[in-house]
């Protein structure tokens, strides 16, 4: 069982308390410390800096790039080649060895680089009051108890407890996944509010997007949000894939079977059979050469780089070649919601007016979308509480739209406001025009306290207007009426408010918008003038809406027989509410992180294997449930694009960042990063993945009976005192010329049709099934006895040894290419409609093998080297109909299995 992270001790809940408390608990004041007060605590405390760990030399780590059993494998290959003399094997065999430990070397620093990237996080100056005066210091010289100075644009530089506030809203997306900024006070809240709800507090890294604000300075470096989130990263492990845990079994098992075949050959043929120990041992090195798998690695870098090709290609980069097939073998994705499975773009969706319940259609900033009630389409300016409502909300309004140089509409200022702009614009109410047409000519900007703005404005006619929009609460208190169909009209209260908790149900961010035909009591608007009197136009429902192709990719995730599984910083409700529209967790209920915070280990593994929303999640909470799937069994991917995921993408078993929204730290600590942010490419990396995983298999159901069949054509000559049908450099190409060469063209396989329509692998499933072994074992057999009784027959007919040794070369050599198309499906007929089409690297390979042996047969150079010979018409039918035999064999074991899995 995987140990819970060590936890550091909490800190002095400093949201909890008041500010004055605060600042005695710190013994500080409101005009910041002395500059001897603050060179003390600087001695006693340290720099506000998070301090790198000591890392393991550059030589170490590549050294230990070497420490995989295939790799001594492939170096012991190389030695033995080395020693026959066959140099372009051994070059082969190094190179290989070199490129696996060089992919190695490259990606081991990726957790290092995400604790470099969440280090940069903290800002490097910081505005503090020091012996009174207004000072810009390096923020490494803040110390608990120093007065910062915030503004809009600021990153926090520390932990602060806020002391004074002027319309602050922070972004703390990073660190928490809260979609909107989060309006800020300088009241305490309760002492167990998740870090989302400490609106009395400003976290190092976090973003000031407006406002002002003074701060109390209560932990600095490690004992920070974004400290405690470092030090929890460099606590988690790094795993390792699927692919190359079964990798290393196959490979210590398979250098035991090739090792005890290698002695057991060499007893019989010395012991029992006579024959020369130097003969003997020439030949042993031979078979434990040809025996070998060197050419595992370079196909499996080969088939994962193509991988990699093809999900750049999809917007997928990956960053740690292996992940291309743990992808493939995913069981759960646990996916952040903001910016991965929504737009991390506020949207007005609904709009409420006395009597009229408008849906509006159209998603993020794109001002592209229709005006609904029900099915039928409307136009907003024939509904005169409609029309006037977005007129409101597009005046009394401080955001604009704008393009970027991609052509793409973006909000600059508050999200929820850019949605009332966008909501105008698809009416055909342009900002631009609206403000020309009804200039404003005042303002009261919105404050958390007051939860409301307002603007005052004269119409075309020059009738006076004032506009307000805020809390649907707020504006309830300052209206008397509402605008009906028919005109004003005195409010119905109790129905706003039912209206509103049905809204609020569905998880919409709510604010109501409201209108006055006065002007401004005085020579400005002052809040009096926002006090009673008003009409109430609308209530807006605003949400960050799923992407329509997320939904899709959910779809076909659940289809493959993938849990999906959200887990996120926001709101309950918000949570649910896109949990429902992407069909996640449907009908069950959502756990929260101070749930999640009273269960012990086993009962947080049942939990995170039934539950499939997670609302209020912490970096540990999201740790936690990574590490308890992994418990379970699960393969897991997480995404997400926060400081706050780092230590669960580092943990996964392929991490997911985002690579447009997300930060650096997200992406330094990811395996894969989406380049579009979408959730529906995860889904295409996984099809990726898939067939990833199917072309290594189909290599190694390749790669082991021609390398089988091969040795015991050897072992059975020594054992039934034959001449022996091929010698040592013989086997040796057979092994150049076919095992690598051929193999590497189901590399370039694509993938076959339905494999997204199959469950995941079970996650303990063997790399060599029950069906593979037998496979092997038949084809092995079906080539020895082709290749030998080939030999054996022209022997028995008087053929030159050197003739018959080059039929029984040859036989296996074309047994290999019939067998290499009938291994591009393990259970489908080679030529069936399920074969997928577009190899042309196995067209091409399947002629350069052809070549080659013409050329080992015909070639004088080759048959002086090899000790070939040549073979006329009659000797190549043969041989083609006894290679022939292993293809028709191993066609003939499908249909089998395939009659054996239709009565089951």
């Amino acid at each position: 069982m995987t140990p819970r992270p060590d936890c550091p001790p909490p800190a002095p809940p400093w949201h909890a308390q008041p500010a004055e408390q605060a600042l005695a608990a710190l013994d500080s004041r409101p005009q910041g410390l002395t500059a001897a007060q603050a060179a003390q605590r600087l001695a006693q405390h340290g720099p506000n800096r998070l301090q790198a760990a000591p890392r393991r030399s550059a030589w170490l780590r590549l050294l230990l790039q070497f420490h995989n059993v295939l790799l001594y494998v492939m170096l012991a290959a190389a030695v033995v080649t080395a020693f026959l003399g066959h140099w372009v094997d051994t070059g082969v065999l190094l190179a290989a060895v070199l490129v696996n430990a060089a992919i190695g070397f490259v990606q081991e620093g990726k957790a290092e680089s995400a604790l470099d990237a969440i280090r940069a996080m903290l800002s490097p100056h910081a505005v503090v009051l020091r012996d009174g005066q207004r000072q810009e210091i390096d923020a490494a010289d803040l110390v608990p108890g120093d007065v910062v100075l915030l503004a809009s644009g600021d990153r926090v530089p520390a932990d602060l407890r806020l002391l004074q506030v002027k319309e602050l809203r922070c972004d703390e997306s990073a660190l928490t996944g809260e979609s909107v900024p989060v309006d800020k006070h300088i009241e305490g809240v309760a002492a167990e509010a998740p870090l989302g709800d400490r609106r009395g507090m400003a976290y190092a890294g976090t973003l000031v997007a407006y406002g002002q604000a003074t701060g109390l300075v209560v932990a600095t470096a490690r004992d920070t949000e974004i400290g405690r989130i470092d030090r929890l990263l460099a606590d988690v492990a790094s795993t390792s894939t699927p692919l190359l845990r079964q990798i290393d079994h196959f490979g210590h098992r398979m250098a035991g079977v090739i090792l005890g075949l290698a002695a057991l050959t060499f007893v019989l043929g010395v012991w029992l059979r006579g024959h020369p120990a130097a003969d003997m041992f020439m030949l042993v090195v031979a078979l434990v050469a040809s025996a070998i798998p060197e050419g595992l690695p370079a196909i499996m870098t080969i088939t994962l780089a193509l991988g990699v090709q093809r999900m750049a290609r999809r917007q997928a980069i990956v960053r740690r070649l292996p992940a291309v097939e743990t992808l493939g073998s995913v069981t759960v994705i646990c996916s952040d919601k903001t910016g991965t499975l929504t737009r991390n773009e506020m949207t007005v969706q609904r709009v409420v007016c006395a009597g009229l319940d408008v849906a509006v259609s159209g998603a993020g900033y794109l001002p592209e979308g229709r005006f609904q009630v029900g099915a039928q389409v409307i136009d907003p300016d024939r509904h005169e509480a409609l029309a006037l409502a977005l007129r409101a909300g597009v005046l009394c309004n401080d955001a604009r739209m704008a393009l970027d140089d991609q052509g793409q509409w973006h909000v600059v200022g508050d999200p929820t406001e850019g949605a009332l702009l966008v909501a105008g614009h698809k009416a055909g109410l342009l900002q631009e025009v609206a403000a020309v047409a009804w200039p404003r000519s005042d303002s009261i900007p919105f404050e958390s306290q007051h939860r409301f703005m307002a603007t005052a404005h004269r119409d075309d006619a020059g009738t006076p207007w004032i506009f307000a929009k805020g809390a649907p609460e707020k504006m309830l208190d300052i209206c008397d009426r509402e605008w009906g169909p028919q005109g004003e009209r005195p409010v119905d209260v109790d129905t706003w408010r039912r209206m509103a908790t049905d809204m609020a149900a569905r998880g919409l961010r709510l604010l109501g918008l409201a209108c006055k035909r006065a002007a401004p009591a005085g020579q400005g608007l002052a809040f009096a003038d926002v006090a009673q009197g008003y009409t109430l136009l609308a209530l807006v429902g605003i949400a960050d809406p799923p992407r329509d192709e997320a939904v899709r990719a959910v779809a076909q995730c659940h289809a493959a027989g993938i849990r999906v599984k959200m887990i996120t910083g926001d709101h309950g409700e918000t949570a649910r509410a896109i949990g429902a529209q992407l069909a996640i967790g449907t009908g069950k209920p959502a756990v929260t992180g101070a749930e999640l915070e009273l269960m012990d280990d086993a009962e947080l593994q049942r939990v995170a294997l039934e539950v499939d929303v997670f609302a209020r999640a912490s970096p540990e909470h999201k740790l936690r449930l990574v590490q308890a799937l992994q418990r379970h069994g699960q393969v897991v991917a997480m995404t997400g694009d926060g400081v706050n995921d780092a230590p669960a993408l580092k943990c996964a078993d392929v991490g997911v960042a985002m690579g447009g929204k997300g930060t650096e730290a997200a992406k330094e600590a990811g395996d894969v990063v989406l380049a579009d942010d979408n959730f529906a490419t995860i889904a295409a990396a996984v099809h990726e993945g898939r067939a990833v995983y199917d072309n290594i298999r189909k290599f190694i159901l390749f790669m082991l009976p021609t390398n089988g069949g091969e040795a015991l054509v050897v072992i059975a000559a020594i054992l039934f005192q034959l001449t022996l049908p091929m010698t040592p450099a013989q086997v040796l190409w057979i092994n150049m010329a076919t095992s690598c060469t051929l193999g590497l063209a189901l590399a370039f396989e694509p993938a076959e049709p339905g494999i997204m329509q199959r469950p995941p692998r079970p996650p303990q499933e063997v790399l060599i099934s029950g069906l593979f072994i037998w496979r092997v074992l038949l084809v092995s057999v079906l080539m020895m006895a082709a290749a030998l009784g080939l030999f054996l027959w022209e022997l028995a007919q008087g053929t030159e040894l050197a003739v018959a040794r080059t039929m029984a070369v040859s036989t296996i050599v074309l047994a290999e290419m019939g067998y290499l198309l009938s291994s591009r499906l393990v259970l489908a007929p080679a030529f069936s409609r399920e074969a997928p089409n577009g190899n042309w690297v196995l067209v091409w390979t399947l002629l350069a093998c052809l070549l080659l042996q013409l050329g080992f047969v015909h070639l004088s150079v080759l048959q002086s080297i090899f000790g070939s010979a040549a073979l006329d018409a009659a000797q190549w039918a043969k041989v083609a109909l006894a290679g022939g035999v292993v293809f028709l064999g191993a066609e003939l074991d499908k249909w089998r299995a395939r009659r054996a899995a239709q009565r089951r």
